[in-house]
């Protein structure tokens, strides 16, 4: 696989360097203070990754509606309004974004929207995330995904901590809960509190290394598939593209 690398700090580089001895070629490395180039490179590769920086989604949806590269992005602190690009890009070439490409979050998020469906009228729901002291955005994308598996027709109400909140929780809302220090690279645990009885999802990551992994496993797959816009579920289990 010839990769086009967009995005060039920890998880670019451990795509680079994970690729490099699984045999892939590097078509070119691309990061923020030469994201013109996208503009007169052509298509170069067989699939772009871009693990960079919200504010390189212009030019990198630029390139694929120009080119038709597959493109798998992993950037994460995009809003809501950004995410719909990555639907419209469908129409030029195979296209995925996630904020975590792990196959066991993968898993837990499938497992989510089965219990959730069963629990969420008479269980309260918290969310709980841990990264390193180095990680910008909060919540992260993955506690998002995670509630989005929960609550997929958004009716709850999320609550980002609770300082200044006065009298008892309400039944319609999910707390999610943003925990920041050392190296951690991520743990995530969803938490379904019932009358006399408590379950606890949870997932830790050990290191960056089963983000690219799982990247790359995901990339492999995607740039053989039509165009679309395709969620980590379709290319793991299966099912429709978006």
């Amino acid at each position: 696989m010839k990769i086009l690398l967009i995005g060039y700090g920890r998880m670019g580089r451990a795509i680079e360097q994970t690729a490099r001895a699984a045999g892939d070629q590097l078509a070119g490395i691309i990061d923020i203070g030469n994201i013109a180039d996208l503009e007169t490179i052509g298509r170069v590769a067989d699939i772009a990754i871009d693990f960079s920086a919200p504010a390189a989604l212009p030019a990198v949806a630029a390139y694929v509606r120009a080119t038709g590269t597959p493109l798998l992005s992993g950037v994460t602190g995009l809003s809501d309004q950004a995410l719909e690009v990555f639907t419209a890009l469908g129409r030029y070439a195979p296209v995925i974004h996630s904020a975590n490409y792990s196959l066991g979050v993968a898993v837990f998020r499938r497992a989510l929207e089965e219990v959730s469906g069963v629990l969420k009228q008479d269980f309260d729901i918290e969310i709980v995330e841990t990264h390193h002291n180095q990680k910008a955005d909060a919540p992260s994308g993955t506690a998002k995904l995670l509630l989005d598996a929960i609550d997929p027709k958004h009716e709850m109400v999320p609550v980002y901590g609770r300082q200044g909140i006065t009298g008892k929780r309400d039944k319609r809302e999910i707390g999610l809960h943003a925990l920041r220090g050392g190296t951690e690279a991520g743990t995530h645990t969803v938490s379904f509190f019932g009358q006399d009885e408590v379950l606890e999802i949870t997932h830790r990551a050990a290191s960056r290394q089963i983000f690219v992994n799982g990247a790359l496993h995901t990339a492999r797959r995607l740039y053989h598939m039509p165009k679309g816009r395709y969620v980590l579920q379709d290319i793991l289990f299966g099912g429709s593209n978006g």
